[in-house]
């Protein structure tokens, strides 16, 4: 092999997938404690932020289209973390909302706090954290400049 030819561990693609498999192992653990995979935890996340919420705002914020974001949503509606309804002033639109089970769960899920376990400082956390929106953002623009 040439030494000019790029590893696996020099492409940062693979570093974020990687660092993301990592945090899915350290979340499982508190996950499966609470009951919920870790994209039905994101969106109880964003709903605690602002409760009351279309389906579509909550799929802008989360990255996921309706079409993967509904099933999950069913399921925890049907775990009782939630409800879903059509917004009176506009039937094409369905309103999510948590219920009291799903405000509870956020006193459960306060120790999904991994940033120690991340070996980060607080500042080195904030500007990973900021670097990696920013990558995030010019990829999705990119994309979006490019179809």
């Amino acid at each position: 092999m040439r030494k000019d030819t790029p590893q696996l561990s020099d492409f940062l693609c693979f570093a974020i997938y990687s660092a993301n498999l990592a945090y899915g192992k350290a979340y499982k653990p508190i996950l499966e404690k609470l009951g919920v995979t870790y994209t039905q935890y994101i969106a109880i996340v964003a709903l605690w932020e602002q409760d009351r919420q279309t389906v579509g705002s909550l799929g802008e914020k989360l990255f996921l289209e309706s079409n993967t974001l509904t099933p999950i949503l069913k399921k925890l509606e049907s775990m009782g973390y939630l409800t879903r309804e059509r917004d009176p002033d506009d039937e094409r639109q369905v309103v999510v909302s948590l219920t009291d089970a799903g405000r509870k769960l956020r006193q459960q899920g306060l120790e999904m706090d991994l940033v120690a376990a991340t070996g980060l400082e607080p500042e080195e956390f904030r500007a990973m954290q900021r670097g990696v929106v920013k990558l995030r953002d010019n990829l999705r623009k990119h994309a979006q400049d490019n179809t």
